[in-house]
């Protein structure tokens, strides 16, 4: 069991190097075709222009996107010219509000999703528009890189972030290629509830479910001692050298659209190893 099928979508070439870096050794190491969607960004909103204006701004910013997707296309196809894997382009313009619909359609085909860290500076907002979509519309696991990483996901150590929810047991479900491959799986629960039905043997269940995997899973039992579960987390990984983490992507829904929670958007905004999620 492998990922065969690894998609990454580009606004910005520039910001998009870790990323794309970290797809193709990903597609080399496990012999899988790399899909590279190719997307310029038309931002315009109707209805906040002065009257008389909306189509010239609009036609403006229609430009303005189909030249963005053009020189994404010409330095996506300069990377890719040289590499011996699998892989395939597509460009288009898309409008901000319907990246969902377009991005949940592709991805939902894919095995993966590698993209770069949506949150910081010069990252637009149709970054994390794409990720929310290719987790709550494509319903796959996201591997999200951080910026300065490159390499195949070979992960020798990997925390799993354990807490009994569908979400969690989604991630580690969608992961098990990831987790068969590695040395180590680290079982993290942090503060387990005293009359939760895992209260005698917290993460017990899910390492024996692993061990029938051929996987090596340790459990680590935490105190919340952070204010935050993601900085108790956070601290695990760098204490144990880890560098890999999994976890569920929690979110509500918000006008029928499914938003990244809080807590996950502080985890990948502070966690300095690729994570992968899924919901």
């Amino acid at each position: 069991m492998s990922y065969k099928t690894i998609l990454t979508i580009v606004t910005d070439a520039e910001a998009a190097r870790w990323q794309l870096d970290t797809a193709i050794a990903m597609a080399r190491r496990q012999d899988a075709h790399l899909d590279v969607l190719c997307m310029g960004v038309d931002r315009t909103q109707t209805g906040y222009y002065y009257a008389g204006a909306t189509a010239f701004v609009q036609q403006e910013t229609l430009e303005r996107a189909q030249e963005d997707a053009q020189a994404v296309e010409t330095a996506v196809k300069n990377r890719l010219a040289g590499e011996d894997i699998r892989w395939a382009s597509e460009t288009l313009v898309v409008q901000i509000g319907a990246i969902a619909t377009i991005v949940g359609l592709r991805a939902r085909f894919a095995d993966v999703v590698v993209m770069g860290r949506p949150y910081g500076k010069g990252r637009g907002q149709e970054l994390e528009a794409v990720v929310e979509a290719a987790l709550f519309e494509g319903q796959v696991p996201v591997l999200i890189v951080p910026d300065g990483y490159s390499g195949a996901v070979a992960a020798a150590k990997v925390v799993v972030a354990w807490n009994q929810s569908n979400e969690a047991m989604s991630a580690i479900r969608k992961a098990l290629p990831v987790l068969k491959a590695a040395d180590l799986v680290d079982i993290t629960v942090i503060d387990p509830p005293t009359h939760g039905p895992e209260r005698s043997d917290p993460g017990g269940q899910l390492s024996q479910m692993l061990a029938r995997h051929g996987v090596h899973a340790e459990v680590s039992v935490l105190a919340k001692t952070m204010p935050r579960v993601s900085d108790v987390l956070n601290r695990h990984i760098r204490d144990t050298d880890a560098n890999l983490v999994v976890m569920g992507a929690y979110g509500h829904s918000r006008f029928r659209e499914a938003i990244l929670g809080g807590a996950t958007r502080h985890m990948l905004e502070m966690a300095e190893v690729p994570v992968l999620m899924a919901h």
